[in-house]
């Protein structure tokens, strides 16, 4: 059976049920139909234990991560452990482009998955919704009278729809651009407010445009701040759904790894860490970008800390990173781990397994984790669900007793430049960094900002070629621009030709989705 046809074959536990098992009541919800729900309970000062999944650079064929996330939540189920799974909404750009949804595969998805991978309930439109309308003002502002004086703006439209025409477009002899409402700064400003009053400051500290005196115009000035979060206001609210085992999931914001923080909103974290002992949440792409921004951007907004982190590979990527030769590809493993040593000590391995796997072959990584002096666990959840990540959740379980020795790459109040070479050096494995013109004047120009480094670059690489794979080391990365995202309070560093628009592929996921007889098919 497909994953949709799984996922259809399940019959869904109403959410006020969902809801109870975490002492939710029915007045602290606000129900989407029988399957879904937003949460109005607010969190407390409870911090239960948290575990974050991440991954190696992902392939072609495919990590998991999600699905992994989803199998592990199930163990802890079946285990009788008090836990929610906490995960991004899924971006259209991707279901309908090249990567399909992200609601986990197989027995291990989260329900109900057709409704979670488009619309929902509204927020990622209300995201792009508010965007425009601060788009929409500060050309307003500018035809009324323009009494800012602002002569650039440096805020972007965005659409939650891959469509790489949308990139640069030519109006009143301007040129703009959109986003991905993925890419968006509200988006990041959703996901990283903890309240509706910090969420109000941080949209009124959104930098719009520069006056003729080379000044920062901001939203606030525009007096617009309390129209965005009245859109917002639903948004902020994280949302309830369930597994194919009826699971708690949290489900609340999507930016994406590769060109924003890749991770779910603190509003959702600490909610979930204080209704439930345990908290399984996903940092996306490899853990060169989703996991190393959830250290040093999102724990250090929320203060919080992960107490374990699942490192999730498979056999096949493994094997796609030594060109056909497992042991080869292992460097890209090793360099990971390694990484992640650099935040947190508590590191568990995980294989995503397939069929076709072997036994000799799971030996050889297993030998590998063993000298890397990290735990190992196979999941077969895709298969058998919560049943086949059973070890897996209790190698987790006492990987948390060990003491976690967490820790920030960096000095927040560092320079720029400073910050910057700690990633390229101790993440990325760069030899030194090189900055175009245009960086380095952005660079000088932005030196009081003392804010965390959002990298955008590829994800299929721990460098910021995409072609260089396994591990490459020793090379020269190029910093091609900077972008201040001051409401949303770190700094994105452009390497490469990373895109915040995507595009469409010759034959987009699109062509597989149809609606026949009131059912919605051919999602992934």
């Amino acid at each position: 059976m497909t994953d949709i046809d799984i996922a259809n074959s399940i019959e869904i536990e109403n959410i006020k049920n969902v809801a109870k098992k975490l002492g939710i009541q029915d007045d602290e919800i606000i129900c989407y139909g029988n399957d879904k729900a937003k949460i109005i309970k607010k969190s407390t000062d409870k911090k239960g234990k948290l575990i974050l999944v991440t991954a190696i650079n992902p392939t072609p064929y495919g990590e998991g991560k999600t699905t992994v996330s989803i199998g592990l939540g199930d163990a802890f189920n079946k285990l009788k452990k008090n836990v929610v799974v906490a995960l991004r909404e899924p971006s259209m750009g991707p279901v309908f482009g090249m990567k399909g949804g992200a609601t986990g595969g197989g027995y291990s998805q989260i329900i109900p998955m057709e409704d979670i991978n488009l619309h929902f309930t509204g927020d990622i439109h209300a995201i792009t919704s508010a965007n425009n309308l601060l788009a929409s003002a500060i050309d307003n502002h500018i035809y009324n009278g323009n009494e800012l004086d602002i002569r650039k703006v440096l805020f972007n439209r965005c659409l939650d729809i891959n469509d790489r025409s949308l990139r640069n477009i030519s109006y009143n002899n301007q040129v703009m651009h959109f986003d991905i409402t993925a890419a968006s700064e509200i988006m990041a400003i959703l996901t990283l407010a903890t309240d509706i009053n910090d969420l109000k400051e941080r949209l009124g500290k959104i930098i719009v445009g520069l006056n003729s005196d080379n000044e920062y115009i901001y939203a606030k000035q525009l007096n617009i701040v309390g129209s965005l979060a009245a859109i917002l206001k639903y948004a902020m609210y994280p949302n309830l759904v369930q597994t194919l085992e009826h699971t708690p999931v949290l489900v609340h914001g999507g930016p994406f790894a590769n060109i924003a923080h890749g991770c779910s909103s603190i509003v959702s974290s600490k909610l979930a860490m204080s209704i439930a002992d345990y908290t399984i949440t996903e940092a996306g792409f490899g853990s060169d970008l989703g996991a190393e921004k959830f250290f040093d951007i999102v724990c250090r907004s929320a203060n919080f800390k992960p107490d374990c982190i699942v490192l999730v590979a498979t056999v096949k990527a493994l094997k796609y990173n030594g060109e056909g030769d497992l042991e080869k590809g292992l460097v890209n493993l090793v360099a990971h781990i390694n990484n992640l040593k650099e935040n947190n000590s508590n590191v568990v391995v995980c294989i995503n397994k397939y069929n076709t796997d072997t036994l000799d072959e799971l030996n050889i990584i297993k030998r590998c984790c063993e000298d890397e002096n990290v735990s190992f666990a196979v999941s077969t959840a895709y298969k058998d669900g919560g049943s086949g990540a059973i070890s897996l959740a209790n190698m987790v379980l006492e990987s948390i007793k060990e003491e976690n020795n967490f820790s920030y790459l960096y000095d927040v109040e560092d320079s720029i430049k400073n910050k910057i070479k700690s990633l390229a050096t101790k993440i990325y494995h760069a030899d030194k960094v090189l900055y175009t013109k245009e960086a380095e004047d952005k660079i000088n120009k932005v030196t009081d900002f003392k804010m965390p480094i959002c990298v955008a670059k590829t994800q299929y690489s721990l460098s910021d070629d995409k072609n260089k794979l396994g591990a490459p080391s020793g090379y020269d990365m190029v910093v091609r621009d900077i972008k201040v995202y001051n409401g949303a309070g770190f700094i994105t560093v452009y390497l490469g030709n990373i895109l915040t628009m995507p595009g469409l592929s010759k034959h987009p996921n699109y062509e597989n989705i149809n609606l026949e007889e009131e059912k919605i098919i051919g999602i992934t």
